[in-house]
């Protein structure tokens, strides 16, 4: 009787294991177009209970009609039938800083319209529409394109992609795109629709949208209101158009509805975006000096402007609504980087790519791929001081404001010398480049940006000078007397007064051009100028190489592993990943769940700590329990996470349940888990979605903006 307790018990334990694996969904960004091919019985499996037609149709209104890239760096969706779009504070933090000032601190304060014409314009901003996605594989790699090689082969493939693109959009509006997937081995056509009247309707307060702030940036549990409004605006026959005030709401083919049921443990869960790029098939070779080298100079780089910045802007509200992106931009990354190390080393990646390669070399012995691995790790040992020398140049020489001017302005002289015979080309340079520089300068500040120099300047030339085979690109610095050459570069350099800029752009010619050239601030952006484009020049062949040997490394993975369904790695295209609602073991001993609730903002808030503030009428709705219809026995839910693969380019995206129903808004990863990038492991890697029932208490019982929910959808 023992005997068969013991047998029963262990083939339970077996089925719950198998149970398990079943459950967790694979990694993977998908292709909307191919998830009917690769995807949809698995997701069935898992508890989806939409048909893949439901997802992603060309003919017919589908899931894929209600997502946005939001300014084609992040993600949108629309969640009313009048355009109404939700997406990150964060990704509209920069629309939002641009309409602050310090009498009107949208970012301290926030913002909410309160009728349509309150809404504010925000010039450049766009949301793009998915139409189709089609394959024109065939097509780009034309008979002439695969009987050729190298430079050859590449200029038949670009002047096919040409000929594609302009084909694709003869006979309407919309905007085509061809992109290469699996470095190169296969190419799709993207038609898309752009909008370009997109207004801001409202944004919580920064002690809502970015509560935790540094602290709690890339960390679980999160108690972090991270959601912005906007409204797209369409003509009279609800077309794209610029802004005017003549121009509507725009009525999308599909909005998403938004549950209030909320999520469980297990629930199937969905994230629709546009992720930015990932790279999970490296060799190791390249993840070690990803992790051991690349990230620790380019960390070390932005903690220390970090602190110039923080220093600079607790000394006044001007300052701070100055550089408040800029630090949140670079926070960003530092905080991700250091993550991704620490995730690396947690999961063992390099261990487990290298048994891997001893697998593939054992396997690719003697055959067709025999020369493949060897000859991808050496591009890739070639490309490291060429990857370190562009990227230190980049973190901590155009770091700096007053050299990124240099750089930019000795652009802009290049360019127009270029074009000095077309006038209307040089006129449009002239305002393209005018336009830009305003908005530079509108957010530099000399004694904060002289501050930076000094802390990044001596970086850069020692960090340069060590880097092993630079010497021939970079073969000594113009910094000998650094302290001098700042003083003397703060105080000297016509770069410093944004009206000399301005005036040297409009009134531009040669003579000009070789006054400045005496400029000690234009020196410093030529120099960088010039070591950038000798590295990318050397660098080029040594890519292109590595490019190639990439595809044939991802063929030569496809043939031998062909039980295993590989996906692209992410390039800024629509995808699908899937998961469910799953907490995890972050470490020995420690648990984290899945949803976090009110009552952790006020626990963070009594510490004191000066990431966790918030504002009496947050306080008083929290204490008093005034939680309206977002409640869920006496509490109110703030975050949740899942176990969808997401990178960069995901926040603002819509997670979503079974039914296709708004559930939260993706916006950041588990620090553990930042690594999905180049490693991805289910057991620790987690997206973080603010909860719906948050982002709907927030504009209803905090903000008063009650008549947006009579626009959405709301399923109970």
């Amino acid at each position: 009787m023992r005997k068969l307790h013991i047998f029963t018990r262990a083939l339970l334990i077996l089925l719950l294991l198998n149970a398990s694996v079943n459950l967790h969904a694979d990694e993977g960004m998908w292709l909307p177009n191919l998830i009917q091919k690769l995807n949809i019985e698995d997701m069935q499996l898992k508890g989806l209970e939409l048909s893949a037609e439901e997802i992603y149709s060309i003919n017919n209104s589908s899931l894929k009609d209600a997502i946005v890239s939001f300014g084609g760096f992040c993600t949108g969706e629309v969640i009313s039938s009048q355009g109404l779009i939700l997406t990150n504070h964060h990704c509209g933090y920069g629309q939002i800083q641009k309409h602050s000032s310090v009498e009107k601190d949208y970012l301290k304060n926030g913002f909410w319209a309160m009728r349509h014409d309150q809404e504010l314009a925000n010039p450049g901003l766009t949301a793009s529409f998915i139409v189709s996605i089609t394959e024109v594989t065939d097509s780009v790699l034309s008979p002439g394109a695969k009987s050729r090689s190298g430079k050859d082969r590449q200029r038949i493939i670009e002047s096919n992609i040409k000929r594609l693109e302009k084909e694709a959009v003869k006979d309407g509006h919309y905007e085509a795109q061809i992109k290469a997937f699996f470095h190169g081995s296969r190419y799709f056509l993207i038609l898309k629709e752009v909008f370009k009247d997109v207004r801001l309707v409202g944004a919580p307060p920064e002690s809502i949208g970015k509560f935790g702030g540094d602290t709690d940036n890339w960390v679980w549990p999160r108690h972090t209101g991270d959601f912005s409004l906007f409204r797209i605006y369409a003509d009279k026959n609800n077309m794209p158009a610029e802004y005017s005030k003549d121009n509507i709401p725009y009525t999308p083919k599909h909005h998403l509805p938004i549950s209030l049921k909320g999520v469980e443990e297990n629930d199937f869960t969905m994230v629709f975006g546009f992720p930015g790029r990932t790279n999970e098939y490296l060799l190791s070779n390249e993840i070690d000096f990803i992790k051991n080298t690349l990230n620790p100079i380019r960390i070390h780089i932005r903690d220390e402007k970090m602190k110039v910045l923080q220093t600079n802007m607790q000394s006044s509200d001007a300052i701070r609504i100055k550089y408040s992106a800029k630090y949140a931009r670079l926070s960003n990354y530092y905080k991700k980087w250091k993550g991704e190390n620490m995730g690396l080393k947690r999961s063992r990646a390099i261990d487990k790519k290298q048994k891997e390669e001893a697998d593939f070399k054992r396997w690719a012995n003697d055959g067709a791929f025999a020369d493949v691995y060897k000859n991808l790790e050496e591009y890739n040992a070639l490309s490291h001081p060429y990857q370190l020398l562009l990227n230190i140049s980049y973190e901590a020489g155009l770091g700096i404001d007053l050299i990124y001017f240099g750089f930019m302005l000795e652009r802009f002289c290049q360019s127009y010398d270029l074009a000095e015979l077309d006038k209307k080309k040089n006129e449009e340079l002239k305002q393209r480049f005018l336009k830009r520089f305003k908005k530079m300068y509108k957010d530099f500040d000399l004694k904060t940006d002289k501050a930076v120099a000094e802390a990044l300047l001596p970086i850069l030339d020692k960090s340069l000078s060590e880097i092993k085979g630079s010497n021939v690109l970079y073969n000594g610095s113009i910094w000998a007397d650094m302290d001098d050459y700042i003083n003397k570069m703060y105080s000297k350099s016509f770069l410093t007064d944004s009206n000399n800029v301005f005036d040297f752009i409009q009134s531009y010619s040669k003579s000009k051009y070789k006054k400045s050239q005496k400029d000690i601030g234009m020196q410093s952006g030529v120099f960088i100028a010039k070591l950038i484009a000798r590295s990318r020049l050397s660098y080029q062949p040594i890519q292109d190489s590595m490019e190639v040997y990439q595809g044939k490394y991802m063929l030569a993975l496809i043939q031998k592993n062909k039980d295993r369904t590989y996906y692209p790695n992410a390039n800024s295209t629509l995808r699908l990943a899937y998961g469910k609602v799953e907490p995890y073991f972050p470490k020995d001993g420690v648990f984290y769940h899945y949803q976090t609730h009110s009552s952790g903002i006020l626990q963070k808030y009594s510490s004191g700590e000066k990431d966790y503030v918030i504002d009496e009428r947050l306080e008083k709705l929290l204490k008093e329990k005034d939680f309206g219809d977002y409640e869920v026995n006496g509490k109110l839910p703030i975050c949740f996470i899942a176990s969808n693969h997401t990178t960069g380019g995901n926040s603002g995206s819509p997670v979503l349940n079974a039914r296709g129903e708004f559930i939260g808004i993706n916006f950041d990863r588990n620090w553990e888990g930042t690594m999905s990038d180049l490693n991805y492991d289910i057991n620790i890697c987690r997206n973080i979605a603010v909860d719906a029932r948050y982002i709907l208490f927030v504009i209803d019982k905090y903000a008063g903006a009650t008549y947006l929910l009579d626009e959405m959808s709301l399923v109970r």
